[in-house]
């Protein structure tokens, strides 16, 4: 074969061009701009901290913002954590999770005051069902008029969403009624409630997917494109300067499902279950090991500690624990029962026996100990109710297993309480093979870089077949590389 001559290329036919394209190109810049970012990418909260300190700070020096796992954890824990994020990224980028506790509202509202103390500037509110005082301060707190009259918008809100009707309440602007509450007890000014009138509660949705932790098991491809609807009639309706950005997270562990999302009209990503068995995150070795193996059917639903009442439920690893099982038969003890005391001896002795490892009468008092440093109100409420009473012991088992499963408990194995959704099965598959494979090896910039890298390159690919060039099938597997 010769080398081709100047007039040999003049002549050749132009079969397809195929651009240069960053991993960085991928999504909506505006996001980048609004949170000062190299990449679309976002670590989502995990509760009681396992969205960690050290999580944060990796993604945020590598130009990608994280959610501190604020959930579950008392205010001097949360503090303390702030004290690190902002002496370790004074500038940012990061986040807070302001999670909605309808059990604990002491909580919700000490850490939304705690952010405004400390100049925390966005937060990811999550498992919202209905706007809070809280979160509506959070907002107008932070409103105020530019000179050329415009509205700046200091404190930002990504609101993680699976619920269409939920996902307008943070479309639209603040409630008057909860604003004009907060004026009267001089939380926020009347100019700021005014201007609140004029801004969507949002500046992002986050749309949850087949997530770990609290999930509608909604797919993404469903759930994604009728946000992206509503978005826009809200849009068309009320004509905000900055239309609200929807972004994607549920199930995103691949370059391939990363693309699918950006292809849809995400405008950015936001991972969950791949992060916890990552180096940097709050959770024990034991858990990133049997994180690292599960496949994608190794998950089922279980009863959540936080809204244990409402019968609301989360995704769970199963693989190597029984918490599920046992969470379960808790759940359907309570709504069988009236009060510990209505148990039947048989069925209380195996309770004790297998799950609470103890008797009730002294998981009680553990409970009132608890609550007396956490949110005494809870111990007042349960003084004259037995059926509360028994869902503050219950929830004792639902709470610990988490904290269980993020300090490595020896002897508490089969209790471990490990969120998980079905993304961690399609990463592991993905990464077989490859120095990811081990869970020893995985840190979150090094993940977040190989499906960002992966799917740049299937980018082009796309680009390459829609011009009618054919590829094989052996060049589309987005290989590791960060």
């Amino acid at each position: 074969m010769g080398t081709a001559t100047s007039s040999d290329l003049q002549s050749a036919e132009l079969l397809a061009n195929i651009p240069a394209y960053a991993p960085e190109a991928l999504g909506d810049p505006s996001f980048r701009a609004a949170y000062g970012l190299k990449y679309n990418y976002m670590g989502g909260a995990m509760a009681n901290g396992i969205s960690s300190e050290d999580l944060v700070i990796a993604l945020g020096k590598a130009g990608m913002l994280c959610s501190f796992g604020a959930g579950g954890l008392i205010p001097s824990r949360i503090e303390q954590a702030i004290d690190k994020i902002q002496t370790a990224l004074p500038n940012g980028p990061y986040a807070f999770n302001l999670i909605h506790s309808p059990n604990e509202v002491a909580l919700e509202r000490e850490a939304c005051e705690l952010f405004l103390k400390r100049g925390v500037k966005v937060i990811e509110a999550s498992a919202f069902m209905d706007l809070t005082p809280f979160v509506v301060k959070f907002r107008a707190a932070g409103l105020r008029k530019n000179a050329d009259g415009s509205i700046h918008m200091e404190n930002k809100i990504i609101a993680k969403v699976s619920r269409l009707e939920v996902a307008e309440k943070f479309m639209r602007p603040a409630p008057k009624s909860i604003l004009d509450k907060l004026v009267a007890e001089g939380q926020i000014t009347a100019e700021q409630a005014t201007l609140a009138l004029s801004v969507p509660m949002a500046d992002d949705i986050t749309v949850e997917a087949d997530s770990g932790g609290h999930t509608d098991n909604r797919p993404l491809v469903s759930l994604l494109p009728s946000v992206l609807l509503l978005r826009n009639r809200i849009q068309e309706e009320l004509n905000y300067p900055e239309q609200v950005r929807v972004g994607a997270a549920g199930g995103i562990s691949t370059p391939q499902s990363v693309l699918a999302a950006f292809a849809m009209g995400a405008a950015f990503v936001v991972t969950g279950s791949i992060n916890q068995a990552c180096l940097e995150s709050g959770a024990s070795d034991h858990s990133r090991k049997v994180l690292a193996q599960a496949g994608m059917t190794d998950i089922m639903m279980a009863p959540a500690s936080d809204m244990f009442e409402l019968g609301v439920k989360l995704q769970v690893l199963k693989k190597g624990t029984l918490f599920a099982l046992r969470a379960q038969k808790l759940y359907d003890t309570y709504i069988a029962y009236d009060g510990i005391d209505a148990i039947p001896a048989k069925e209380r002795t195996t309770l004790e026996k297998t799950v609470f490892q103890d008797t009730l009468e002294n998981i009680w008092k553990m409970c009132i100990e608890f609550f007396q440093e956490r949110d005494p109100e809870q111990i007042t409420r349960s003084e004259n109710n037995p059926k509360r009473k028994m869902a503050l012991i219950f929830r004792w088992y639902l709470g610990l297993s988490s904290s269980w499963a993020n300090r490595g408990v020896k002897g508490r194995e089969l209790d471990y309480q490990i969120w998980c959704g079905p993304a961690m099965g399609a990463f592991n598959e993905w990464v077989k093979g490859t120095p990811l494979e081990q869970w020893e090896n995985r840190k979150a910039v090094d993940v977040a870089h190989a499906l960002f890298n992966g799917a740049a390159y299937l980018y082009r690919l796309q680009y390459l077949e829609m011009q009618g060039v054919q590829i094989d099938g052996k060049y589309k597997a987005a290989s590791v590389r960060y």
